[in-house]
């Protein structure tokens, strides 16, 4: 009994210590505990569990969103008031309403009787909206099964909202940001845009020719591309063209509307211009899928909106998307609005300037029309991405429902051709043939064995592994063997049992992974750190017998690289050994102009080779162009400006080779800095035939900023092929192949 009496006069005494329950941002005071609580006087509790761990245990499960914890630890009346769906939903939706990031809690006191308690906390909200505040609450518990549980009512999450108040907001969203190439040319904006569509059966003849020229001109399509799309098509089918901005049709709308046949339709949307330039790489948006609509909503968003789901759209996101302005409502179970808690001004969106050159990304993608495969153009100097192409590509513009043209999407994506994959720096990668002949010579060089001056006799066949003839190019393509080379002339010719023969000897030395260590070195088997694009690391495995070191020492094998890896280290040779992160945005501005970024180079590694054993590397790499016995001589006559460069056909188990063309400029112009480009078309055949003259294209491109000479497979003009698939140069050319 006397110790009956202590425990009252305690709770007494802290009862008159505490103050008054004030404003919802005060410390509110433990109010006494009704003595109809207390429990029989001959029951006496002998272990009274740690209260404060208990509300800190509650508060613990509400910052980790563990509802179905919390309201296990609720008293066995307050889960006769509320079920677990609706507690769960009383959470979730308050929290889902405030952009709730995260919430940080204190017990700042307790109140302990013997099988009642209470306890003062503050919570502080983190939200994506409106900022962070703080609220001051009470915790009444009730002691069941030796164990605190809480007395639950809807104030705990916070006062306002008890008595069944919701949280309602009011948004004001910024228009979504720009992305503009290097110039300020845009690539993506909100902008009223046209859909351009036909009707075969209802052209007329003697007009025909006039529509495709306009059309022509508006989207970019070849008048030969153009008449292709419904040349089988039914009289009465709608054919989807393209788009253009509503500025650039207004101007010629009344010749427009004068042809039968032509069907235009207005959309007002983010608009993608020249239906799809870099389309991989500046990306698409679409609206917020249902799986992650609570994420964006907790994140500030409406959950309305289109966000970025690739490229550039999806990593500037929070550029882009600018402030969302708010005006948060309290309100009762009647609709009517109790208060005003706070209030925020919308902020508008930052634009993004990338490093694409807007004129050659769309040179370069004609330049791979017809072709699967990819492009990089790396500012050498720099890692400035000028152009990235993968193709074939898409019509971003597509994604959008109201676009009439909308209704090709699926048949577009589900052709087979995997458009959405950005083949320049994902898919897994590819071998790299014999342009990995370039870190084969760097890896000879750097391990003493070989000098400048070593020969090797180049025959048809190669016969230092016991039991197997490997046979070299010159053999399959029923050519003379190259005969004594020096090691720089072997990575002139290409040749492939001079390569093979320093795998194996570098390897039978014990230098096994020599090779392996300098094609790391020069970034192959790790991600170039782009950020800007989805990539993807390659493999670079070190070989384990002598049959992988042969293999690998001509780029086949398990080795995979990415064309953006291939690009960025060709770029490292070509500038003096620095390895620079490739990038892709130029500058980030505010509404003003201002910038808020600007694009700086930077440096992530240096090539694992001596100056001067790179300056031998960069010497090959000249022969094979400028060398009447290059593998690419021929492709490169008559161009002013001079190249270093490697071709390479990698063998793979699903078809004809891929064909490989990699290298760099060094014209030395002021105003035209010098660039590195890597090309691969998947299964075209040679790198001599294929790859090599593409590279050619962009590089006058670049520099002159035109086309200058047509390809062998061209039919007199350009991007106007004879065949749907390139067959390559005709055999007549005397051109090396490799």
């Amino acid at each position: 009994m006397f110790k009956w009496i202590r425990i009252l006069l305690l709770a007494a005494i802290l009862t008159a210590c505490s103050g008054r329950v004030g404003p919802t941002t005060a410390t509110p005071s433990l109010a006494p505990i009704p003595t109809s609580t207390l429990p029989n006087p001959q029951v006496v509790t002998t272990r009274v569990p740690d209260v404060k761990a208990a509300t800190a245990d509650f508060l613990k499960a509400w910052q980790a969103d563990e509802y179905e914890k919390m309201y296990n630890m609720l008293t066995r009346a307050s889960k006769d008031a509320v079920t677990l769906k609706d507690f769960t939903a009383r959470y979730r939706d308050w929290a889902i309403n405030i952009s709730l990031q995260k919430l940080d809690f204190e017990v700042t006191s307790t109140l302990v009787n013997p099988s009642s308690a209470q306890a003062a906390y503050s919570v502080n909200y983190d939200t994506a909206l409106v900022g962070a505040f703080t609220r001051e609450m009470i915790m009444n518990l009730a002691l069941e099964n030796g164990a605190w549980k809480v007395r639950w009512e809807d104030g705990m999450i916070m006062p306002e909202l008890r008595g069944g108040n919701k949280v309602v907001l009011d948004y004001k969203i910024p228009a979504r940001g720009n992305i503009y190439d290097r110039g300020g040319e845009p690539l993506a904006a909100m902008a009223e845009a046209v859909s351009l569509g036909i009707i075969p059966g209802q052209i007329e003849e003697e007009k025909e020719g006039e529509l495709l020229q306009i059309l022509s001109r508006l989207t970019g399509r070849t008048i030969d591309a153009i008449r292709s799309l419904y040349k089988d098509a039914g009289a009465n089918w709608y054919i989807a063209i393209g788009e253009a901005s509503l500025n650039e049709v207004q101007a010629m709308y009344g010749n427009l509307t004068s042809f039968p046949g032509l069907v235009i339709g207005n959309f007002k949307a983010r608009y993608y211009y020249g239906g799809g330039i870099a389309p991989q790489t500046v990306g698409y948006v679409l609206s917020i899928p249902k799986e992650t609509l609570e994420d964006y909503r907790r994140a500030g968003y409406r959950g309305d909106e289109k966000v970025g789901m690739s490229g550039v759209e999806k990593w500037g996101e929070k550029y882009l998307m600018g402030k969302r302005g708010v005006s948060m409502y309290i309100v009762n179970a009647q609709g009517q609005i109790v208060t005003r808690l706070s209030q925020t001004e919308a902020e508008s969106a930052q634009s993004i300037y990338t490093t694409i050159d807007r004129n050659l990304q769309i040179e370069a993608q004609k330049a791979l029309l017809g072709f699967t495969g990819a492009a990089v153009v790396i500012e050498r100097d720099t890692g400035r991405v000028l152009a990235m192409v993968s193709s074939p590509g898409f019509d971003q513009n597509l994604f959008e429902p109201t676009n009439k043209n909308s209704v090709i999407l699926n048949q577009v994506l589900n052709d087979g051709t995997s458009r959405l994959m950005n083949r320049a720096a994902q898919g897994g990668g590819y071998p790299l043939g014999s342009a990995f002949k370039i870190i084969t010579l760097a890896a000879a060089l750097e391990s003493g064995v070989y000098k400048p001056e070593t020969t090797y006799n180049c025959g048809h066949t190669f016969t230092e592994l016991p039991g197997i003839t490997l046979y070299d190019w010159t053999y399959e393509k029923e050519k003379p063997p190259s005969g004594k080379l020096n090691l720089l002339e072997g990575l002139m010719r290409s040749c492939n049992p001079w390569f093979w023969h320093i795998g194996l000897e570098l390897f039978q030395t014990g230098r096994t992974t020599a090779i392996s260590e300098m094609a790391r070195g020069f970034g192959l088997g790790s991600a170039t750190g782009i950020q800007q694009i989805a990539e993807e690391a390659g493999n670079m495995p070190d070989p384990k017998n002598e049959g992988d070191a042969v293999n690998l020492a001509i780029g086949q094998g398990t080795m995979l690289v990415t064309p953006l890896q291939v690009a960025s280290f060709t770029a490292a040779v070509g500038n003096g050994g620095t390895l620079y992160r490739p990038q892709v945005v130029d500058k980030i501005t505010n509404l003003d102009g201002a910038a808020v970024y600007t694009f700086k180079p930077e440096v992530r590694n240096k090539l694992p080779i001596s100056e001067e054993n790179l300056k031998l590397v960069q010497k090959a790499m000249g022969l094979v162009t400028s060398d009447p016995r290059g593998t690419a001589y021929y492709v490169f006559t008559g161009l002013s400006v001079p190249v270093y460069g490697k071709t390479g056909t990698a063998q793979n188990p699903f078809g004809k080779p891929h064909a490989w063309f990699t290298g760099y400029t060094d014209a030395k112009r002021a105003d035209k800095p010098d660039i590195a480009i890597a090309v691969i078309a998947e299964n075209a055949g040679e790198g001599s035939e294929i790859a090599a003259p593409i590279f050619r294209r962009i590089v006058e491109v670049y520099y002159t900023g035109k086309p200058a000479k047509l390809y062998p497979w061209e039919a007199g003009k350009f991007n106007v092929t004879r065949t749907p698939t390139p067959k390559g140069m005709p055999s007549a050319t005397p051109t090396p192949s490799k």
